[in-house]
């Protein structure tokens, strides 16, 4: 790795290790006597430019320490995430925006995720738009409603919808008419992560209802949602998906019942399979029947 006084680029104030150890102790003698000044731009800066360092605790500790100065560091770190040369010091500045979650910083993260060359960076930032939470909302449903934007960069916008979780919830029930089928994905996606935590009665109401939307995608998600969340009251929703004209919707319904494992899907199941021409289909309703009958066996004894 090179170090401390290349890898920053031309731009950098060329801290050697010594002085970026002299300033860490300083930094940390302040915060710890409540005595560090904020509005001190020029030790902002050195810090930032410090977080350049090859050493991953040293990163670490100065990360810590804006982390504790706050939003007075924000606009700096949005610089770094924004400009600086060094990808090392753009990673630990969009880390840092994730300690201190300031809703401005949403515009930088979101055009790092879509544009820094460096992967770490895309990930840093998706992470601080998560923790930033309600804020990022709006961006990261523009983001899954765009066709410029890469899959990646939607997968991201999907893991952090997911993480926000309730308290974005009003923006997605909201979205879950939107035109965009991968809109609608992933905010069937979140709100499953909501009716996991079991107290929106009412998100349990939009999955069953995502049931039958007209997008393939959106139905499997569905239908995945209430499987692993083992919503018995979707059972009769998803014994009528087993005979959609879609086979990858009908197969998709038969592993949500499986997952479920009630004794109540094994006569539909079996009727289904009477009628199951798909081959892939079929094996799978006959692994969710002996899935059932099993588990209904141990819960016997």
């Amino acid at each position: 790795m090179l170090d401390s006084k290349t890898q920053s680029g031309e731009d950098s104030l060329h801290l050697s290790q010594a002085e970026t150890d002299a300033i860490l102790a300083t930094v940390n003698e302040q915060l710890g006597l409540k005595s560090f000044n904020p509005d001190d731009q020029e030790l902002l800066k050195q810090m930032i430019e410090s977080m350049g360092d090859a050493r991953g605790m040293v990163r670490l500790s100065f990360a810590e320490a804006l982390g504790k100065v706050g939003k007075p560091a924000t606009p700096l770190l949005m610089e770094a995430v924004a400009n600086h040369p060094n990808p090392v010091v753009r990673r630990a500045s969009a880390k840092t925006l994730t300690l201190i979650a300031d809703p401005i910083a949403v515009p930088t993260l979101v055009n790092a995720l879509l544009n820094d060359e460096d992967t770490v960076v895309k990930t840093s930032a998706v992470g601080g738009l998560a923790k930033i939470g309600e804020a990022a909302v709006p961006a990261l449903l523009k983001i899954l409603a765009s066709t410029e934007y890469p899959e990646s960069a939607k997968g991201h916008a999907v893991w952090a919808l997911g993480f926000i979780g309730a308290e974005a919830k009003e923006h997605l029930y909201r979205e879950i008419n939107s035109d965009s089928a991968d809109v609608r994905a992933a905010v069937v996606g979140a709100i499953a992560k909501i009716a996991e935590e079991g107290t929106e009665e009412g998100a349990f109401h939009i999955l069953v209802n995502a049931l039958t939307d007209s997008s393939l995608m959106v139905r499997c998600e569905a239908a995945s949602a209430l499987g692993s969340l083992a919503y018995q009251p979707a059972i009769p929703n998803l014994v009528e998906l087993l005979h959609h004209a879609d086979w990858e919707t009908r197969k998709a319904a038969a592993l949500a019942l499986m997952k479920i494992g009630d004794r109540a899907a094994l006569e539909p199941l079996q009727a289904a399979l009477t009628k199951e021409e798909e081959a892939g289909v079929q094996a799978v309703i006959k692994l969710a029947m002996s899935q059932i009958e099993r588990q209904l066996e141990e819960d016997s004894w």
